[in-house]
């Protein structure tokens, strides 16, 4: 977890530092150089930073990682199944998350090693690290940002057309990917509905054609629905399947 917040830190404050005029970089503001020409932070700007972090870190897992599709999809299981408050949204909440972080994991190490750990040594520029650290992320929206929604935030930002992958920055490919990772929840949510639809509908049928008016066919149907999720492991398989879609 210190890692992951490393990460963001360094994201944050890199790409602040690429924006500011090389006079202004050279400052220490933050605090002192070490030995080896690395940023040593004040106990003070520490607490600030933390505490920044602690703010902006749920935006950033839910922006940039598998949270939102995994989220999206859990939801809609539930709603299938009919169980209402079960699982209890903390519980669904806690399991995107931690479910984001594993797959997230070996990119966010690579960005930490790649950015975080040469700038910390003084190895090189925040600037550089930026760059470098950037790319694991970048490769990683690009696998499932499509390139429709990539289009669409270059025409809404007015930006010159890339030449290529490479050329995207993160400004277009968040919000792409972000949109990406919406359509494909709501298309998973819409098949895992499906099979429970039918049967709703199987039950409702059954209960109208016997007279049964009064008795609600969803109070039926969920004991069906919940035990046909249980034989055949549907938290293995829809888990599962999810985690498949992102190697």
């Amino acid at each position: 977890m210190i890692k992951f917040c490393a990460v963001f830190l360094f994201l944050v404050f890199a790409a602040a530092a690429a924006g500011a005029p090389a006079s202004e970089a050279a400052i220490p503001v933050f605090g002192a150089a070490n030995a080896k020409g690395g940023l040593m932070l004040s106990t003070p700007t520490q607490i600030v930073i933390l505490l920044t972090l602690l703010t902006l870190l749920p935006a950033v897992v839910m922006s940039v990682s598998p949270f939102l599709r995994i989220v999206i999809v859990l939801h809609f299981l539930r709603q299938a199944l009919g169980t209402q408050s079960a699982p209890s949204n903390q519980v669904l909440v806690g399991l995107s998350m931690f479910l984001a972080f594993l797959v997230m994991q070996p990119v966010v190490m690579d960005i930490y090693h790649r950015g975080w750990e040469p700038v910390e040594s003084g190895q090189v520029s925040w600037q550089q690290g930026f760059d470098e650290g950037a790319k694991p992320l970048k490769n990683f929206l690009l696998k499932f940002a499509r390139e429709k929604d990539i289009q669409t935030c270059v025409e809404m930002t007015k930006s010159a057309a890339p030449r290529n992958a490479a050329d995207l920055d993160l400004k277009i490919l968040i919000p792409a990917y972000i949109l990406s990772e919406l359509k494909a929840g709501f298309q998973i949510g819409a098949v895992l509905y499906l099979p429970f639809l039918i049967i709703d509908l199987a039950v409702a049928s059954i209960t109208l054609s016997i007279g049964m008016v009064q008795l609600p066919p969803v109070m039926v149907s969920a004991p069906f629905k919940i035990l046909l999720f249980v034989l055949v492991d549907g938290w293995n398989l829809v888990i599962g399947s999810l985690l498949k879609t992102f190697y």
